[in-house]
């Protein structure tokens, strides 16, 4: 008993010792954790304020076709011939339009004086230069549902269209007639546009696996295994393709190089690092297609980041605290993209600073009682055409901006909403909205 007596005496003795120690103060600006998460890294770009810099803006090109994703050099127009004030001409259904479950992710593609588009079940059409439906052809299986798997993309190269499909398919059909040439099953989704060149069409089935196929008949000449992820966003990223070089992206937010024609591996590049504070930084899925211009690669992702990398090393030459959900836009001295916040931003290509960035619509909080959920919309682009940069969007406008200051120049209203990026061929520009409908604009 006197033990125990004696051993609560000498705890409470070193507890009353230690309350007689001052409280060390560390120095420095106390800032809240909360406070901290929610800014992240928007204050970063918050305090860089828009300047009006010269742009060098390519030539008006007369193009008679936009056969495939702009990734790729030679597939690129960098300013096609537009006028300055758009109008509606005709607009023609092409399908099924966006679903709860089915969303269009198809960008429309131009050759030949048709417009090829795949709707949201599946389902590509040509469409004339005048907004005749000439053709059409189901990607679905015979023995599957549209429902089960979302369509791929389109790219179009002598007289072929070359289309994938979330059935884990590429296809080579006649741009002409739609008659099936022929059909390879990759074994996994295929939802991102192919890119074709040459003799050979690249494309990533699963966001994890790359394939160069032979054009003449689908057999395949080559393949590459890249990681993927289960945080990604519908539709995978097209190959960028240059004379020498082919550049893929994976789910993993990989990005690989490698030479075109026989497929040997020359470096990979893990764009990484996220916006603090925001849940939709989780998807880290390469959004910001690989863009090959000169002798670099750009690229961005989803959760805040846009890099730029020697397109033969892969070493890294800058970073940008930016997301990116479309490809960039490669114009000069500069790259033009859709952040993930919703906004045009303007880097300088050199150095990645940024010049501008203006706000496009965004998330709407709910302000009526009947309304259950945000309002959200989805901008599309840019691309540059007529010396403007054009942006499509699902609130119901395409929108010009002035390339050296960031100004919104006009709009032009579209019913239903842009749903993908908008295409230039022939001075008229295309669009397909969410309720299913090209639309055909000069």
């Amino acid at each position: 008993m006197q033990a125990k007596f004696l051993m609560i005496s000498v705890i409470a003795a070193g507890v009353l010792a230690g309350c007689g120690d001052r409280e060390v103060i560390l120095p420095g600006e106390r800032l809240g954790v909360r406070d901290i998460l929610q800014d992240g890294d928007r204050t970063e770009t918050a305090e860089t304020a828009n300047q009006t810099v010269a742009a060098a803006v390519p030539a008006v090109t007369n193009n008679a076709a936009w056969p495939q994703s702009h990734v790729s050099p030679s597939a690129r127009i960098s300013n096609a011939a537009l006028s300055s004030t758009l109008t509606q001409v005709w607009s023609t259904p092409i399908g099924q339009g966006d679903k709860r479950r089915a969303r269009i992710i198809t960008d429309p593609v131009v050759a030949d004086d048709r417009i090829f588009t795949i709707d949201s079940a599946g389902r590509v059409t040509a469409t004339s230069a005048d907004g005749q439906n000439l053709w059409t052809y189901s990607l679905v299986p015979l023995r599957d549902d549209a429902s089960q798997a979302l369509a791929g993309g389109l790219a179009y190269r002598e007289g072929r269209l070359y289309v994938t499909s979330g059935f884990g398919t590429v296809s080579a059909l006649d741009g002409a007639t739609g008659e099936e040439i022929w059909t390879q099953e990759l074994g996994n989704t295929a939802t991102g546009a192919p890119t074709a060149m040459g003799d050979l069409v690249y494309v990533v089935a699963g966001d994890s696996t790359a394939w160069a196929i032979e054009a003449e008949d689908g057999r395949i000449r080559w393949q590459s295994d890249g990681l993927g992820d289960v945080n990604n966003v519908a539709g995978a990223a097209p190959p960028a393709v240059s004379a020498t070089h082919v550049v893929f992206s994976y789910g993993s937010g990989a990005v690989q190089g490698a030479f075109r024609e026989g497929g040997l591996q020359l470096w990979s590049a893990d764009i990484v690092g996220t916006r603090k504070g925001f849940a939709i930084a989780l998807v880290d899925d390469i959004t910001g297609s690989p863009v090959i211009s000169g002798d670099r690669v750009y690229a961005g992702n989803h959760s805040g980041r846009v890099v730029a990398l020697n397109v033969n090393s892969g070493e890294r030459i800058w970073t940008s605290r930016n997301g990116a959900l479309d490809p960039v836009w490669p114009a000069g001295n500069s790259i033009y993209f859709v952040s993930d916040l919703n906004e045009l931003v303007r880097l300088n290509a050199q150095d990645g600073s940024q010049i501008w960035a203006v706000d496009l619509p965004g998330y709407e909080p709910v302000r009526r009682p009947q309304r259950r959920r945000d309002t959200a919309f989805v901008n599309h682009g840019p691309i540059m055409a007529g010396g403007r940069l054009i942006v499509a969007s699902s609130d119901g406008a395409i929108r010009a901006f002035d390339p050296a200051s960031g100004d919104l120049v006009n709009e032009t209203a579209i019913r239903g909403g842009a749903t993908t990026r908008p295409v230039v061929a022939n001075g008229t520009l295309y669009v397909v909205s969410g309720n299913g409908v090209l639309h055909a604009y000069r």
